[in-house]
């Protein structure tokens, strides 16, 4: 059975020894190193190329967020398992996005710790069940935040103003003196402004602006 070597870092003495305890009770489990922040984590990595780092996401001088990041620079093939109190999807998301592999909360059974750090190991990515439908929510809402951001994109600047202005109410005579532009250039941009927008008329416009949070 192949070893698997473990870097323990997190900034607490008695919880990276905690870890090792219940690591090294396996006998395919050796952690070979231990850190104290988010810098040392990176530097030890580097070092002794492990094949799994149990990373906090709290930590002193780099936080683990950073640190996996930093690994993944270094281009090393050592996987990293968040483990933290962090329940929070946001954060979970941002650990699979910087190249974290797995995420386990601290306050886990031993053996979902072992499953993960084995799994991981393995190439599987590990997610503690209890948190993958947090993984989907967050998800989903970055998407969606994506989308609306895709859309807004294909208004210009000045569209943006101008659709602002509209859903204010105001008209294009009004709005030309506002932006201190000709009335005719304001028609352009309405016309440019429902065509993007698939709308036929300002009040539509303006209850799109305000749906799709384009209004500021």
């Amino acid at each position: 059975m192949k070893t698997i070597n473990v870097i323990v870092a997190d900034d607490h003495s008695m919880v990276r020894h905690g870890i090792k305890q219940i690591l090294e009770m396996e006998s395919d489990i050796v952690v070979t190193a231990q850190a104290s922040n988010g810098r040392e984590a990176v530097d030890l990595a580097n070092t002794y190329k492990p094949d799994v780092v149990l990373m906090d996401i709290n930590m002193p001088i780099l936080n683990g967020l950073q640190a996996v990041k930093e690994i993944r620079e270094l281009g090393l093939e050592t996987k990293v398992i968040m483990l933290t109190i962090n329940d929070d999807r946001e954060y979970l998301f941002k650990s699979l996005q910087s190249g974290a592999q797995g995420y386990v909360l601290k306050d886990a059974e031993p053996s979902v710790l072992i499953d993960a750090v084995r799994n991981v190991a393995s190439g599987e990515t590990y997610i503690q069940s209890n948190m993958t439908t947090e993984l989907v929510k967050e998800f989903n809402r970055v998407t969606q935040k994506e989308k609306e951001k895709e859309f807004e994109t294909n208004l210009t600047a000045r569209e943006v103003e101008v659709l602002d202005l509209i859903a204010d109410g105001l008209l294009n005579k009004e709005i030309a003196k506002k932006l201190y532009i000709s009335e005719k250039t304001v028609k352009n941009h309405v016309s440019s402004i429902f065509r993007k927008l698939n709308v036929s008329d300002r009040t539509q416009a303006a209850i799109y602006a305000f749906k799709n949070n384009l209004k500021a």
